[in-house]
């Protein structure tokens, strides 16, 4: 049975695998070339991945619609639309798209600030959020910025989650014990919760609980399963047909009936200030968590996603959201995996889910009166548990403190500033990482593997043998004006810390592709000063572009021959052939002693 269901998968793979690159309006459109390749008996798997989809998503938007600080019905909107406009634009068969913990928490904090107290200019405001994120997906797609995910680093994402998971948990837990709770930051929230234990509800406290505990047994014995919709309806039946809604529970209330109105943000930008750098936080979130989800589904269902194309989708998504009476939206793993696992096939499974999700809203709305706020604060703390890898956090501490004091300044930052600001620290700190290593790349000083003409790293490899009377190196980076300096100072300080006097210096070039004007002045200027303390300067194994500049920029008539066919080895064996005196090849450790 496993047998028949593993070549009944690899051949969905197959048919949806695009066997040529897709050019023209195809390109653009992904249905054109999944439909094409759509089998009948994949109808039944999408209609129930869908309607499992809108099971999950129904309970888990009307949670989030309260971190964003927006009526219940809004999250739904989200599920609704985001969904259905990514699957026309979308390049993912399996990523669900909608309200998600982090960038409702943001876009909740944020607009606190900015809505003055009114609801409606509120909601603009969300509306408007998601129509400048649109506009940012499309400019970025034009520009064909789809690298753009790989700006914040893995290690920085993995702190920024812990934060925002604690963060939220924190807006959550005083529903949980039926106080008011307050505050607007993370260790705020704090004192004011432990101020207001006494006060607690304990029929409230004791409900959430056990809204918890079967949330968590269902996630660990029933992944995948729609256990959050199960939960809300007992909730709902038991606070309608018993005592314990007159002990203080607050309840969800009426929701409008119908689809939502088309309607256009009423706002503007000048209206508004900082709504741009609330949009590109969410943009880069949203980009980052969803091109990560789409990719682990692809990868496990043998396909591959367009990262470029998928910025057309989250665009597509979220100028549906903005259209419709929603907020921003983005793909999360967690409702992905429930499409996954519910077996949809295409994002088909996606128009499903926003069928189910209408008809609802249609028929529906007034079952949700009695559903109470603190079921709905126990699915966000199940949901934001996922956020906190503490695994991969020990695993990072193992492999490099320095990645895991980077995750942790993520970290920190998402906790003491906010999550807005703590999603530019992520980004500040990410682009100052890769200035950090593009600007100090390693400089490895080289030694013959013994027996060989291979020259690699004596630092990595202590048996390598160093020529005596030479000095050798390789730049691991492209030589740009950013980083010239520190190479030129760490060639000095390997000249100055070697025993013995020096004739000679290789610099080989074989792992820097890029070589620009600053980095030939540099290298000029070091066969200079190389020259005036007596040692000759070599250039080895250069890149054709890199010839190309150097030779222009005139260093071939002063430094001499660095065609392609010259080696290290080649220029060793020369320099000794030249019979210097006490010239020869010897182990790193003796040459130390002489």
């Amino acid at each position: 049975m496993n047998r028949e269901s593993d070549t009944e998968e690899a051949r969905s793979a197959s048919a949806l695998r695009c066997e040529a690159p897709v050019a023209g309006w195809r390109a653009l459109f992904p249905p054109a070339q999944w439909l094409a390749a759509y089998r009948p008996q994949w109808l039944a798997n999408d209609a129930v991945a869908g309607v499992t989809l809108a099971a999950y998503g129904i309970p888990v938007s009307l949670a989030y619609a309260s971190l964003a600080g927006l009526p219940a019905q809004y999250g739904i909107y989200c599920y609704l639309v985001g969904g259905f406009f990514y699957a026309l634009f979308g390049s993912s068969r399996q990523l669900a798209i909608g309200p998600t913990s982090a960038i409702s928490m943001l876009v909740g904090v944020t607009l606190a600030g900015m809505a003055q107290g009114d609801p409606e200019r509120w909601a603009d405001i969300a509306s408007l959020t998601a129509v400048v994120m649109a506009a940012m997906c499309l400019l970025a797609w034009l520009l064909r910025l789809s690298s753009l995910v790989n700006f914040i680093s893995e290690t920085i994402l993995l702190g920024f989650k812990a934060g925002a998971a604690l963060t939220i948990g924190m807006t959550q837990l005083p529903k949980l014990f039926g106080v008011p709770g307050g505050g607007e930051h993370f260790f705020e929230r704090i004192v004011i919760l432990a101020g207001q234990i006494p006060d607690t509800n304990l029929a409230v406290l004791a409900f959430g609980l056990a809204a918890l505990a079967v949330l968590l047994l269902g996630e660990r014995f029933l992944p995948g399963r729609p256990v959050a919709l199960f939960v809300v309806v007992v909730a709902i039946i038991v606070l309608s047909v018993t005592p314990l809604a007159e002990l203080g529970f607050k309840v969800v209330g009426a929701l409008p009936q119908g689809l939502p109105d088309f309607r256009l943000p009423s706002l503007r930008l000048r209206d508004v200030d900082g709504v741009i750098p609330l949009a590109f936080a969410c943009v880069l979130l949203a980009y980052v968590e969803g091109v990560s989800a789409a990719r682990s589904l692809a990868q496990a269902r043998g396909y591959e996603i367009d990262a470029r194309q998928e910025l057309l989708g989250l665009g597509a998504a979220n100028l549906g959201a903005a259209f419709f009476q929603a907020y921003p939206v983005a793909g999360g793993l967690s409702q992905s995996s429930v499409n996954d696992k519910a077996g949809a096939k295409t994002p088909l499974a996606l128009v499903f889910a926003s069928l189910t999700i209408g008809v609802c809203l249609m028929y529906l709305t007034g079952m949700l009166y009695n559903l109470p706020n603190v079921v709905l604060a126990a699915i966000v703390l199940v949901a934001v548990k996922g956020l906190i890898n503490i695994r991969e956090l020990r695993h990072v501490w193992r492999v490099s403190r320095f990645e895991f004091g980077v995750s942790m300044v993520a970290f920190a930052g998402v906790l003491l500033l906010g999550i807005l600001k703590g999603v530019m620290v992520a980004v500040l700190v990410s682009m100052l990482l890769l200035i950090r290593r593009a600007a100090h790349p390693h400089v490895a000083i080289l030694g013959r593997i013994p027996g060989s003409r291979t020259f690699s790293d004596r630092e990595r490899n202590p048996d390598n043998e160093s020529v005596t009377g030479a000095l050798l190196f390789r730049v691991e980076a492209s030589l740009l004006y950013f980083n010239v300096e520190h190479v030129r100072d760490s060639v000095w300080q390997a000249i100055r810390s070697t025993s013995g006097p020096l004739q000679l210096a290789v610099c080989d070039l074989s792992a820097s592709p890029m070589v620009d004007l600053a980095g030939a002045r540099m290298l000029g200027k070091l066969h200079d000063e190389l020259a005036a303390a007596g040692i000759r300067l070599r250039l080895v194994a250069a890149h054709a572009a890199v010839r190309d500049i150097l030779r222009a920029e005139g260093l071939e008539e002063s430094i001499g021959y660095f065609g392609r066919r010259i080696t290290v080895a080649d220029v060793v064996d020369e320099f000794l052939d030249g019979g210097a005196a006490g010239v020869g090849v010897v182990a790193s450790g003796a040459a130390a002693t002489t």
